[in-house]
């Protein structure tokens, strides 16, 4: 089981260790600063994170000791649009998509068969590559050139955005990412070449006429099975859905109690039917069914849910998690996530029970399990 919780908060990254009393914070490295994304990748046992310094920008920061030092490294940035490109309309702003980097939404380490090869993405839509365990960075052209990035448009964000990247195992030329606005895209190349795959999604917000496009898609988060990557899960903005021949088609799973919707969803590495989720009230309110909290879980694919919530804040809760705040160790026993409200809560019998560690966080961008 891993040893830390690293935690991206809007005021620092913080870690998180397991004692013999319990679960404790043990170090907080850049204080006051927004760490929006985090990433330990366990080839090399580095943690990346992305730092974002207001007015100064992003920064792209690497740690080899653990989180207890630092150093600087190259950050994603968008070569000079060329005179002759015509600008690119967001469908949601009617403004020009800017090629510059807003934010890093998705950080992704390749296989085991390519050692330093990191996967990054941004928002404005952008996917980045990175050879050399992100000392430099190229922008994947053949993504950032796809015409129908004109259909993109922003969700909860201005512009669109790349927040999940799920490499195959077996084959790390095989990429699936997920964007909002925008659909399930896969390459089977290593980038080379792009198609949208989402089959069977539905974005409810969109004109009867429109409902299936799937150039404006809103996957929330996709997450895949490590021991069965053929079965990905997604967080959908209008609902849950499941796909079991690597994300070519998706189907869509109905759960009334308490809700569908949400933003965070994770998948036990060891078994492909069973997924968290934390649902939250339908569309705008941005909070619990009700105020009361829980974590949703299947364990038959998605055929039944559970709402789990021992140890879980049953009145006036108002925490929203948001997508990358929910993580399960490589057991599948351990689970946290983090909230809007600084709120973090541990479970380590798989859902069954929730311990709430802290909160008095600032509010929690991203958990990621790390270390072992």
């Amino acid at each position: 089981m891993s040893s830390s919780i690293f935690l991206g908060t809007r005021k620092g990254l913080i870690e998180v260790q397991k004692q013999p009393t319990g679960w404790a914070i043990a170090r907080v490295s850049f204080p006051g600063v927004p760490v929006p994304m985090l990433r330990h990748d366990p080839r090399s046992g580095l943690l990346h994170a992305a730092v974002e310094h207001g007015h100064y920008g992003t920064k792209f920061q690497t740690s080899a000791d653990g989180g207890a030092t630092w150093e600087e490294r190259a950050c994603p940035t968008y070569p000079p649009k060329p005179d002759d490109v015509p600008d690119t309309i967001c469908q949601m702003s009617q403004q020009p998509i800017p090629w510059s980097l807003k934010k890093i939404w998705a950080l992704e380490p390749s296989g085991a068969d390519q050692l330093g090869v990191l996967w990054c993405g941004t928002i404005p839509g952008g996917l980045f590559k990175s050879s050399d365990d992100g000392q430099s960075w190229q922008l994947v052209e053949s993504l950032w050139n796809e015409p129908r990035r004109a259909n993109w448009f922003g969700g909860g964000a201005d512009w669109p955005g790349i927040h999940s990247i799920c490499v195959d195992p077996r084959d790390s030329h095989h990429i699936t990412i997920a964007i909002s606005c925008g659909g399930v895209w896969q390459s089977c190349d290593g980038g080379e070449t792009w198609a949208n795959d989402s089959v069977g999604l539905q974005a409810d917000f969109m004109p009867p006429d429109q409902i299936d496009d799937p150039d404006v898609q809103d996957p929330h988060l996709i997450v895949s099975c490590a021991a069965s990557p053929d079965h990905l899960w997604m967080q959908h903005h209008n609902g849950i859905f499941r796909s079991s021949d690597g994300g070519t088609q998706w189907q869509r799973l109905r759960s009334k109690e308490p809700s569908d919707f949400g933003f965070a969803v994770a998948v036990h590495p060891q078994d492909p039917e069973t997924a968290w989720f934390v649902p939250g009230a339908y569309d705008d309110m941005r909070i619990p069914v009700d105020a009361a909290l829980c974590v949703m879980r299947t364990r038959d694919g998605g055929q039944t849910f559970e709402a789990c919530r021992k140890g879980l804040p049953q009145e006036h809760a108002y925490h929203l998690v948001y997508r990358h705040c929910l993580d399960v160790t490589g057991d599948g026993r351990t689970l946290a996530f983090g909230s809007t409200t600084g709120s973090v809560w541990i479970s380590e019998d798989g859902g069954d029970s929730w311990d709430r560690l802290s909160a008095e966080l600032p509010p929690i961008y991203a958990v990621r399990f790390g270390g072992g």
